[in-house]
């Protein structure tokens, strides 16, 4: 009886249970990064919608001299580097060579800036959770002298 029981809710649950979706790659609009947010050609794509809530992703792909202005994460931030050699720097410390593999950990806070090195471009999942509504508070832009130290 128990086992028909099981049975029984574990069929009604399936029955009622959401599919699994696949948004194609194609289908995930995108655009070029804004100038107030981005030095260089920087394309960014959303990862995934609202139904989220709380956790924003983009892709974003960065050509050779292209990078993100300083930024912090109120929740914090995982960059996971898919394709190429970028570069990332926290304020006040040395720019860090990543590569695709790398999975960079930014801490709630902690301004940073990301992108392509000034001869390879990059590509990244950006992934961060929002806190009272934002999840970035934008800085400057990262000037071609520290670009380039």
């Amino acid at each position: 009886m128990k086992a028909l029981f099981f049975a029984t809710t574990l069929f009604a649950s399936a029955a009622t249970a959401q599919q699994v979706e696949i948004t194609r790659h194609e289908d995930r609009a995108g655009q070029i990064g804004a100038a107030e947010t981005f030095v260089g050609t920087a394309y960014v794509a959303p990862v995934f919608g609202p139904e989220m809530r709380e956790v924003t992703a983009g892709a974003v792909t960065f050509l050779p001299g292209a990078r993100s202005a300083w930024h912090t994460h109120p929740v914090g931030q995982f960059l996971v580097v898919t394709s190429g050699t970028g570069w990332t720097q926290e304020r006040g410390q040395p720019k860090q060579v990543i590569r695709a593999g790398d999975v960079v950990w930014a801490p709630a806070g902690v301004e940073h800036w990301h992108g392509g090195t000034d001869s390879t471009s990059m590509t990244h999942f950006a992934i961060q959770a929002a806190a009272d509504g934002s999840a970035v508070e934008w800085g400057e832009l990262v000037t071609d002298a520290e670009f380039g130290s």
